[in-house]
């Protein structure tokens, strides 16, 4: 019992300090490529709480596509609750900071 909540600890510990490090890393590298605790960081933490913010927007709005609909606005609904967190989760790079980011800068390659 006693192993177990120190490794409970440990683990909790690892990942707090990966994130402060994937913070950092994603301030130094915003302009070059992202770097290692970045893209853990990423992978670890920021893709699984967008993919959820994906899935609970689109629930959001399906619930208010009436009122959306009686309001003129449902592409502008659409957009911001599902098409914005789904880009976010599936179309940004692993590690940047924005959606494009890798297309932009191979295109600048060209």
């Amino acid at each position: 019992m006693r192993l177990l909540r120190h490794s409970t600890a440990l683990v909790a510990g690892l990942l707090m300090s990966a994130s402060v490090m994937a913070a950092d890393s994603y301030n130094n590298y915003q302009q070059d490529e992202p770097g290692y605790f970045a893209m853990i960081g990423d992978l670890v933490i920021a893709r699984p709480l967008l993919l959820g913010a994906t899935v609970l927007g689109t629930g959001a709005f399906l619930v208010s596509l009436p009122f959306s609909a009686l309001g003129g606005n449902v592409p502008e609904a659409g957009r911001e609750l599902v098409i914005r967190p789904a880009e976010e989760t599936f179309v940004r790079c692993l590690g940047c900071t924005r959606a494009g980011y890798g297309r932009q800068q191979q295109d600048e390659l060209r």
